[in-house]
């Protein structure tokens, strides 16, 4: 069985992520969602999501395409990739916290995930950063 891993802060679904969920999951057996944490998401992004990490998983939870969804770490952001061992890796198009030297890093560790870069979906459209302001303009 193989094991597919993504990432991400998933506060409120698009379409967008749609499509990396399903994309990714067409790389594996079983799909694996890690969800970044709140304090991460201020971290990377300078303010809190909208939606509690609870609901982000919910929702996630309810998703064909999901098998299982874990919440991220708060340390060391590699060790739920330690934990898991997944066959395959998809970041999305717009993912580089965390990424830099993410193959050697993992190797380090005795991990061998093949890593994928999924391609955006309309980026101009589903966006959660554009969506935000869109929705908060109005």
């Amino acid at each position: 069985m193989t094991k597919v891993m993504v990432f991400g802060s998933f506060d409120g679904l698009h379409e967008g992520h749609l499509y990396y969920l399903k994309q990714a999951k067409a790389h594996g057996d079983r799909l694996v969602v890690v969800v970044a944490r709140d304090e991460t998401i201020r971290d990377i992004k300078g303010r809190l999501p909208e939606l509690s990490l609870k609901e982000r998983i919910r929702r996630l939870q309810e998703l064909d395409c999901v098998d299982e969804v874990l919440p991220g770490g708060l340390g060391d952001k590699l060790l739920v990739i330690e934990s898991v061992r997944p066959d395959v890796i998809c970041l999305g198009y717009d993912q580089k916290s965390f990424t830099a030297g993410l193959r050697a890093n993992l190797k380090s560790r005795g991990v061998s995930s093949n890593i994928i870069r999924i391609g955006a979906f309309h980026p101009d459209k589903y966006k959660s950063s554009l969506l935000k302001d869109h929705t908060s303009s109005k």
